[in-house]
């Protein structure tokens, strides 16, 4: 869990964590620098030695805070949630059981959106069933919080060190070796939209997707140029 000025939402997203039904967890949060009461916050938590804080020497962006907590981690799979998402109480549990039953080893789930204060805004998005390297790289229908890999089947990765759509970049990394990334079509987490999020502003990030997809990626530029008028196609859908 990478964060950054959460003090907010981290406490609520951490007991997320804490009432899971599988309980052979670690939380590895790395703090980007913080300057609101995020530490403060996570140190109410310090009575649980599951849970484990970092914070970083100068801020270096999300990236860098994953690759961070992605080194730390001992367990046999790896599962990502941003500081302000929320998870169902039987995540962990039940997409545990829909790896090991069908010998996946990269799945992603169904995730419902709330706003700021928590209210469900009648939006829940489902995954692919099944999505190769190019279904991710066209318009990544992956949410982040719902990520979960084999460790042991795939190694660990350094996150791409681009500060935005560096979440996108990693599952590119991991689907070369895993060759698709499987969707559990059940909601089991909650993501937050926020007015001044990282994210929010759509059309500020057709640059870090050019970065992407020439830098990291490599791809043509008339490939790189294709894919990112095609997200901008969609988002525009989306926004009317």
């Amino acid at each position: 869990m990478p964060t950054y000025n959460c003090g907010g939402y981290i406490g609520e997203t951490i007991d997320s964590v804490i009432s899971q039904t599988y309980d052979n967890w670690e939380l590895i949060i790395v703090d980007d620098c913080s300057k609101d009461d995020t530490e403060k916050v996570v140190k109410k938590f310090k009575n649980d030695n599951r849970i484990r804080y970092i914070k970083l020497e100068r801020n270096s962006g999300a990236a860098v805070a994953r690759t961070e907590a992605m080194k730390k981690a001992k367990g046999d799979y790896m599962a990502f949630l941003d500081s302000d998402d929320l998870w169902y109480p039987e995540k962990l549990e039940k997409q545990l059981k829909f790896m090991k039953e069908n010998k996946y080893d990269f799945t992603c789930t169904a995730y419902e959106q709330i706003d700021e204060n928590g209210k469900f805004l009648k939006k829940i998005v489902r995954p692919k069933v099944k999505a190769d390297y190019n279904r991710i790289l066209l318009d990544c229908p992956v949410g982040n919080s719902t990520v979960m890999y084999n460790v042991n089947a795939l190694g660990k990765y350094e996150v791409p060190n681009i500060r935005k759509r560096n979440d996108d970049a990693l599952w590119l990394q991991i689907i070369k070796k895993a060759g698709y990334i499987y969707g559990k079509d059940e909601v089991l987490m909650k993501y937050r939209v926020r007015n001044n999020s990282i994210s929010s502003n759509k059309w500020s990030l057709v640059k870090y997707h050019w970065q992407l997809y020439r830098k990291i990626e490599h791809l043509s530029v008339v490939r790189s140029a294709f894919h990112v008028c095609y997200w901008g196609v969609i988002k525009t859908l989306h926004i009317k």
